[in-house]
């Protein structure tokens, strides 16, 4: 009975830690892609940045939770000022706003590998381990599923329940009527970039004391929060949540039954079945039930 609780346990919590782990990367891209349809390559950087960042402060001795923080809002503002300087001019040219925010990435991942060099020094993972049924678990990835959904209940008050949600989405929806009735379109469109942004950066500061810090560390998120919102669909708490738990639990089943490879080679699987059967997403298929 107890060896059937551990491997019961071990599931959830390997399924719980690859749900976090598709939340905290995929949120920022939702609201970025998802919403603005903006198809942003230069993702990973700002998680780069928010992990870099965080990590630095941490050696500077700034406590732990304002380090990560101090990431976050360290990629929020760096999105705000790309957004005004390139992504701006670039909104009704999706294949232009691809090659530009490649060329963004590059630029940041090269820039980055000269001024900081290959790597720089971690900070370890924070907190302790706990055991059960013979084998230790990482209390800091439990917090990362804690955090992973109180991120997208806040989420969902903010775009639902606030005036700045009112308006993010009236603007992202219909400018011109937006505009017309008195908002600032274009400081809306800097903020809503600049949240997807933040989000992107508080991934890599959540998750740079379980890393190795490297320029080219945001390519291991990119193509899970790509992937995540793709299933997802445009609705962060429709489609980004179930998404997430889906693939998560295929993700761990396999990697439980024949190792790391296979649970990559089935969440993508997953992701080819689910936009055959919904081609609108999750989220499409939740809004077209509700109609």
């Amino acid at each position: 009975m107890m060896e059937l609780l551990s491997t019961a346990f071990s599931f959830l919590y390997q399924a719980g830690d690859a749900f976090a782990f598709l939340v905290l990367a995929a949120c920022g891209l939702a609201i970025i892609f998802g919403m603005m349809g903006v198809i942003n390559l230069a993702h990973g950087e700002f998680i780069l940045c928010g992990a870099y960042v965080s990590t630095y402060a941490i050696h500077a001795g700034v406590p732990f939770p304002i380090a990560v923080l101090m990431g976050a809002l360290a990629a929020g503002v760096l999105g705000m000022v790309l957004e005004r300087l390139v992504v701006r001019h670039l909104y009704q040219r999706p294949l232009d706003t691809i090659v530009a925010t490649w060329g963004i990435s590059l630029i940041a991942t090269q820039g980055t590998l000269i001024v900081l060099g290959s790597t720089i020094q971690g900070t370890g993972t924070p907190l302790g381990s706990f055991e059960f049924g013979g084998y230790s678990y990482s209390e800091y990835r439990v917090v990362l599923m804690a955090v992973a959904i109180g991120l997208l209940v806040a989420l969902f008050a903010l775009f639902r329940y606030t005036r700045f949600g009112l308006l993010a989405r009236a603007t992202i929806q219909v400018p011109s009527m937006s505009s017309a009735l008195g908002v600032n379109t274009g400081f809306m469109y800097s903020l809503t970039f600049g949240l997807g942004a933040a989000l992107a950066g508080l991934a890599g500061a959540l998750y740079a004391p379980t890393m190795t810090l490297v320029p080219t560390m945001g390519s291991t998120f990119v193509v899970d929060a790509f992937v995540t919102v793709v299933v997802g669909g445009a609705d962060i708490f429709l489609g980004t949540a179930p998404a997430a738990a889906i693939l998560g639990v295929m993700k761990a089943a396999l990697t439980s039954w024949k190792g790391q490879m296979f649970g990559h080679i089935g969440m993508l699987l997953t992701v080819i079945v689910v936009i055959r059967v919904l081609p609108n997403g999750i989220s499409g298929w939740f809004l077209k039930r509700r109609g």
